[in-house]
């Protein structure tokens, strides 16, 4: 909130160059602002007094969203890969999988790795979640799981993280 929107019946009062002028009313604080041509902003709503601040409010907004966009610039954005088989998967295929796998997990990823099932494919749940045990047993190096292999419908997945 700024100048007129502040409502509040007393306010502590910080001036543009940070020392404390102390706790007066709304109307006081606005007067101070107005004689130094600048904008009485609330930048602590919730404290007992609510603080203002006497600043130039569009420099104060700039400020504001160059050090959130510095900020974003910092953060890792991490997405999760999937790697999708088949339980009657060949060697050579598991193999490519795996290496694609490699790349993701290098690059910083979380891989998903899921196991798909058809039909008749159900019955051997079981039977087929050793492919899923290898998979990581093979990555184990340089990935450890996060999520353990479960079943969700006809999906068995897993999710593999880079190890740290």
């Amino acid at each position: 909130m700024i100048n007129e929107q502040i409502r509040d019946r007393e306010v502590r009062v910080v001036s543009a160059s940070g020392e404390q002028l102390g706790i007066m009313s709304s109307r006081e604080a606005m007067k101070l602002a107005q004689e130094a041509e600048l904008d009485l902003v609330k930048i602590a709503p919730k404290a007992q007094p609510p603080v203002c601040k006497i600043i130039d409010y569009g420099k104060f907004k700039y400020e504001q969203t160059r050090k959130e966009k510095e900020a974003k610039k910092k953060q890792k954005t991490v997405e999760i890969k999937e790697v999708r088989m088949s339980p009657n998967i060949d060697t050579n295929d598991l193999n490519t999988k795996i290496n694609n796998a490699k790349k993701f997990l290098e690059k910083g990823n979380k891989v998903k790795v899921t196991l798909r099932f058809r039909g008749r494919e159900m019955a051997h749940v079981q039977q087929s979640r050793h492919i899923l045990d290898d998979f990581a047993e093979t990555l184990k190096d340089i990935a450890s799981i996060e999520k353990a292999p479960k079943l969700e419908g006809r999906n068995m997945s897993m999710v593999l993280t880079v190890k740290r």
